[in-house]
């Protein structure tokens, strides 16, 4: 509950119960909030028990912390129902990479001799038949009204 809590943080909260609580009520004080967090648990597993008798036989596994959705995802995926390992095995990304980039290549080098015919209209000159893909700056229009000033009415 508190692993988070350094040595340092720890006087702290020490030295600070001292004088808020004064040297003769803290005993009484600690006495409560461990009784307090003592009820609290068994409550809290009591809860968690008659959930468990509700849901029947079949949730007699079930764990309240599989409903964090991150415990939930670690636990389906070393599931080995799905057949995921076989899945990670067997993708190899050098191997696939190098067929993307080997498709990429080829169809790079074929496109110039089928697209290079003259009668393209999409082509510019001297392009050698390739489409420009680059956005060109638009020019400003010409409007001969004066920019909008909110200060000035």
């Amino acid at each position: 509950m508190f692993n988070d809590i350094g040595p340092l943080e720890l006087v702290t909260i020490v030295v600070i119960a001292v004088l808020v609580f004064g040297p003769d009520k803290l005993p009484k004080v600690i006495q409560d909030v461990t009784r307090t967090i003592r009820k609290i648990r068994e409550f809290s597993e009591s809860a968690k028990q008659d959930i468990r008798n509700e849901l029947g036989p079949e949730f007699k596994d079930f764990e309240f912390e599989d409903l964090n959705p991150k415990t939930f995802i670690r636990k389906q995926m070393d599931n080995d129902e799905l057949g995921l390992k076989e899945i990670r095995n067997g993708f190899d990304l050098k191997k696939e990479m190098a067929e993307v980039t080997d498709a990429v290549n080829s169809r790079d080098t074929e496109a110039p001799s089928s697209s290079a015919s003259p009668s393209s209209s999409s082509s510019t000159p001297g392009s050698g038949g390739r489409i420009d893909m680059t956005k060109k700056p638009e020019e400003p229009g010409n409007d001969d009204r004066p920019p909008f000033d909110a200060d000035a009415t």
